[in-house]
């Protein structure tokens, strides 16, 4: 059922009004009922509620219609957490006197909102929207309850696609499992685990744990050990595309800013460092928890909050973003798209970065929390998040959930019956609608072409279509390794780039692509120094069959020649032109050499001096794949750029 004590603090005043004072009750006539009934909210008001009740019910044995002492025993039985006997009071004190205290409407529609009965609980949201009230946020509450109801009525006859498998023994034991998360690459699961021991750890302690899939399966999941795990606890984790940074919240430390930080470690090798707290502008005097990193490892989501003197959490989505000098910006609040007057919490942005879920109170639902997803528009902003629907969401509290790379597969805790402890994790498919667009990867390792020493370099995903950065990462400067999450349906270019060194360039076409045909991809890199004699290959400059105009998408890689040339101002450059053996060795020639011009133009119109280029074309004299094969003819039709000078 839903916790409902947030809800209520917000008219227990006004209802606590109609017995404040001390008078005689004016709906009975009978003087014992009126003795039991002032005897039984003087012990009310003593906080003695057995003895409250006890005379409370021998008033209305004495007066069944009495409609204050129905009023006051539903209330005592809402401060004891008995949901079901205090709906049944404020029922029979409604019946007895419709408008007798209004406010009785709306704690009956929170009451039947918690429990699922949707149907009563709009009619006695629409019946209390109906009195005038000076209470704006019990007015606010309101229409928040009959949005929910009217979606919960709907949404109940067209259940969604939800059969939860638990994770089995590899991940789940005897203790209490929870917050998941899973790198890029689908290989490395890590989750939180309370360790309790009734002698030597009552209280109970957090600590990571972590599995590798092999061969399709979860292994064995170990404690990932000091000096990450303490004593203290360590929870709500999420780790990098490439497994190598965890970022948690670590609450009541002694180097906190508040009461709970969000803090960092690093992976060298098989051992993690000792957390270190994020700091400014992130951690504040409130309490930052539940972060996400998103897959190119540069956005950070994660949740502020604070206790009201109420006892109310308040609680939003904050985004921050890691800038090329490695700090992180002042957090911003995600906009009234997501983030309401209620709760959010547990956010996680998918690996195509597109796609957001998160928890919410706020937003249509089966009242308190729900999982709900939101896409980016193209703009940037985000779109009206969609509830997941039931069964994924009832009643019950939900907790957030973590989507698989691949987007076909969610996890989440739950303590639901027949687990192998009290909460475990289990997975399910999520349906189409829901799911995030599916991405492969691109893994490796960057290193100097000469010397083969690892470097540490930038990557750019580009959208082809649009010349957008979708992603954006780096390689580990101390081995050089690299992972690059690459989202289907779309037609990218890829960058690298480093100071001192020519860029490399990928091309992937993804545009028609079916996620179970497409493989990651495995590629080391060799960055060459800026000498003469070095040259690259141009993959992302296009022209069509014959022809020699460059097609639109090729200003992606065309910008980034420009970049190059103007950060690099003494370098001098030959452009050259390439073709397979299809035609005439003289029309290819012809061809390539006006290709190469094309791409010469273009840099002079964009203030790149003449004298610093020359263009050639070598048609089909200088092949480096066979042409016997269509791979390797359209191997051959290429753009290449030399160093002549320097």
């Amino acid at each position: 059922m839903k916790k409902l004590a947030s809800l209520f603090a917000l008219c227990v005043l006004v209802f606590s009004a109609a017995f404040a004072q001390d008078q005689q009750p004016i709906s009975t006539k009978n003087k014992k009922a009126t003795k039991y009934y002032n005897e039984g909210l003087s012990d009310y008001r003593l906080n003695n509620a057995k003895d409250a009740v006890k005379n409370i019910l021998a008033a209305m044995k004495e007066d069944s219609t009495f409609v204050e002492a129905h009023a006051l025993l539903a209330k005592i039985y809402l401060d004891q957490n008995n949901s079901e006997s205090a709906l049944t009071e404020f029922k029979k004190a409604i019946a007895i006197n419709p408008d007798f205290l209004p406010v009785m409407y709306f704690y009956a529609s929170q009451i039947d909102l918690s429990l699922g009965r949707y149907d009563e609980g709009l009619v006695f949201a629409q019946k209390f929207d109906r009195y005038a009230t000076s209470n704006a946020e019990l007015k606010a509450r309101t229409k928040i309850t009959i949005a929910d109801c009217k979606f919960s009525i709907e949404a109940m006859k067209h259940p969604v696609p939800f059969e939860p498998q638990n994770m089995g023994a590899a991940i789940n034991s005897k203790y209490d499992e929870y917050f998941p998360a899973i790198t890029a690459d689908g290989s490395t699961f890590l989750f939180t685990r309370e360790l309790i021991d009734s002698v030597t750890n009552p209280s109970g302690n957090e600590d990571f744990y972590m599995s590798y899939r092999i061969n399709g399966k979860w292994d064995g999941a170990f404690n990932i050990g000091p000096p990450l795990n303490t004593e203290l606890n360590e929870g709500a984790p999420t780790i990098s595309a490439n497994g190598r940074l965890m970022i948690f919240a670590g609450c009541d430390r002694p180097d906190g800013h508040g009461s709970c930080d969000l803090y960092y470690s690093v992976r060298h090798g098989d051992k993690w460092s000792p957390a270190r707290n994020l700091g400014s502008p992130i951690n504040t005097r409130l309490w930052e928890s539940q972060p996400c990193l998103s897959t190119d490892g540069r956005t950070l989501y994660f949740v502020r909050g604070s206790v009201g003197g109420d006892g109310v959490h308040a609680q939003d989505i904050y985004v921050t973003q890691l800038s090329d000098t490695g700090t992180w910006s002042v957090p911003v609040k995600l906009s009234d798209s997501i983030n309401t007057p209620g709760r959010e919490e547990c956010p996680y942005i998918a690996a195509d970065n597109q796609t957001l879920y998160f928890v919410s109170d706020g937003h249509p639902g089966f009242g308190g929390t729900d999982i709900f997803m939101s896409r980016r528009k193209p703009d940037g902003s985000w779109g009206t998040p969609k509830n997941l629907g039931y069964p994924i969401n009832t009643t019950a509290n939900e907790t957030g959930i973590i989507v698989d790379p691949n987007g076909q597969l969610a996890y989440f805790s739950s303590n639901r019956p027949g687990g192998f402890g009290g909460t475990d994790i289990y997975q399910f498919a999520l349906y189409d609608s829901v799911r995030p667009t599916a991405i492969t990867y691109m893994k490796g390792k960057v290193y100097d072409a000469k010397t083969e020493k690892p470097l540490g370099a930038n990557f750019s995903l580009i959208d082809l279509s649009t010349g957008t950065t979708v992603m954006q990462s780096t390689s580990i400067a101390f081995d050089g390794t690299f992972l690059v999450c690459i989202p289907l349906n779309k037609n990218y270019a890829l960058n690298v780039t480093k100071k001192g060194y020519l860029f490399y360039s990928e091309n992937f076409e993804l545009k028609d692509s079916n996620s179970s045909r497409v493989h990651p991809y495995t590629i080391n890199i060799p960055l060459q120094p800026i000498d003469t004699g070095a040259h690259i290959v141009l993959k992302n400059i296009f022209f069509p069959t014959n022809q020699f105009d460059l097609k639109p998408e090729s200003q992606v890689e065309l910008n980034k020649l420009v970049d190059f040339m103007n950060l690099n101002p003494t370098v001098k450059i030959e452009i050259s032109g390439h073709t397979d053996n299809v035609g005439s060795a003289a029309s290819n020639k012809i061809l390539s050499e006006n290709r190469a011009k094309s791409v010469y133009t273009y840099l002079t119109t964009h203030n790149i001096a003449a004298d610093r280029m020359k263009y050639k074309g070598y048609g089909q004299t200088r092949p480096i794949a066979g042409n016997d094969t269509p791979e390797g003819r359209a191997q051959n039709r290429r753009t290449e750029m030399k160093i002549v000078a320097k």
